[in-house]
């Protein structure tokens, strides 16, 4: 993770002539060190905000004028628990299937070795659009409290946040400062734990069935075995080779 700033500074003086490098130098000048680039892929933009600049940053985003991110497409929660173990792979699959990739880590975050612990386990991120400039950023805040993560609500610059932080909630048990309304809003009422966790059991705890004697519906500790479900052969799907893929000369 490299600050935006480190740029060189001849670098500075010269006109970006992309859209991704006029983004990042708008992000330089108006947020200095109080932003953090992050690793990107197809020519993206994003960046780590800390959680106390949290608000203050997306309001910045939404009505900075060389700015102007009027939109949030998305907001989601993250949890880091076991990042960067090897076999918890990020853009290839190993070969060996699930569980027989790598020397499995059990435990909770703060258990995890230190050269794979994250600062915080559990993260916020936003995808944002300018309508204005037509272009895109990913905005990511690491939560607070550790366990019990926590970071400001981001509804008064951007109301559509509601549910979407009611889903981050309920998923990830990350909580929102100032949200007006916190409650679940995917799993069944009387739900225990957050499904997204990634230390919550693939089967979940308990299952659900409809019991004609009883009337109802009834809730019974969970049936389902373990197992792998990777397969164990990967093979190459030749609908993606380049042969197939490229469009005849002359074809928009």
């Amino acid at each position: 993770m490299t600050n935006l700033t480190e740029a060189p500074a001849e670098a500075a003086a010269e006109v970006p002539a992309t859209p991704v490098a006029r983004l990042t130098a708008a992000l330089v000048e108006r947020f200095g060190e109080r932003v953090k680039a992050l690793p990107a892929v197809a020519g993206e933009v994003a960046i780590e905000v800390a959680a106390g600049d949290w608000r203050a940053v997306c309001a910045e985003l939404r009505d900075a004028p060389e700015l102007r991110f009027e939109q949030m497409v998305d907001l989601s929660g993250i949890d880091y628990l076991h990042y960067g173990i090897a076999e918890w792979k990020t853009e290839s699959a190993t070969r060996s299937g699930f569980s027989r990739g790598g020397t499995r880590f059990v435990g909770l975050g703060n258990e995890a070795p230190a050269e794979t612990a994250q600062a915080a386990r559990y993260a916020v991120v936003v995808h944002l659009l300018s309508l204005t400039h037509n272009w895109r950023v990913r905005v990511q805040c690491p939560c607070t409290g550790g366990e019990v993560p926590i970071v400001d609500s981001i509804i008064e610059v951007w109301p559509s946040a509601n549910w979407y932080e009611r889903e981050a909630f309920d998923l990830y048990g990350i909580l929102f400062n100032d949200h007006p309304d916190l409650r679940r809003i995917l799993t069944d009422y009387g739900f225990i734990g957050h499904p997204f966790r990634k230390d919550f059991p693939l089967a979940g705890y308990v299952e659900v069935r409809y019991d004609p004697n009883r009337q109802r519906v009834v809730y019974e500790p969970v049936s389902i075995e373990p197992r792998v479900v990777v397969p164990k052969t990967l093979r190459d799907d030749n609908r993606y080779a380049p042969g197939v893929t490229a469009r005849p000369a002359g074809r928009g």
